[in-house]
């Protein structure tokens, strides 16, 4: 029950900052879509390389690494799962280049579609790079302590 009240709360935040987005965008829905996406995957990849680094390793049993291994659990939950789900929207992606291709703007569809999944990507990259630098140093500062 937990579990699915983080992904609630943490997809109301998620879908009311896209939502946020939307409005201060209304002439360009496809730039806001692309924005959300982008800044959704930059986040989601940060989020992941930062549990990945902190996560206990294998020697680290007990209740301390069971109690970090929950916190990290639910921070996924909400804020992967629940904000960044909530707050990239695919499905709008996939509704404006059908759209597009419908109103005979294939090349505008292919190139937006193309841009979305190369610049997400990418941004997904950044993401885990510098959340796998924030998971490094904190996993080193752990060690120290």
């Amino acid at each position: 029950m937990v579990a699915l009240l983080l992904v609630a709360l943490g997809g109301a935040v998620g879908s009311a900052g896209r939502s946020a987005i939307a409005l201060a965008l209304p002439e360009s829905p496809l730039a806001a879509t692309l924005l959300v996406n982008v800044v959704g995957a930059f986040a989601l990849g940060a989020l992941i390389a930062v549990l990945i680094g902190a996560a206990p390793d294998g020697r680290d049993g007990g209740d301390r690494a069971r109690r970090r291994r929950d916190r990290q659990q639910r921070a996924r939950l909400l804020l992967g799962t629940g904000l960044c789900g909530g707050f990239t929207t695919y499905s709008a992606l996939a509704l404006q280049v059908a759209e597009l291709v419908q109103d005979s703007a294939v090349l505008t569809a292919v190139g937006y579609a193309l841009i979305t999944l190369v610049v997400g990507t990418s941004a997904s990259v950044a993401g885990l790079a510098l959340g796998g630098t924030v998971g490094a140093r904190r996993s080193a500062d752990r060690g120290r302590s």
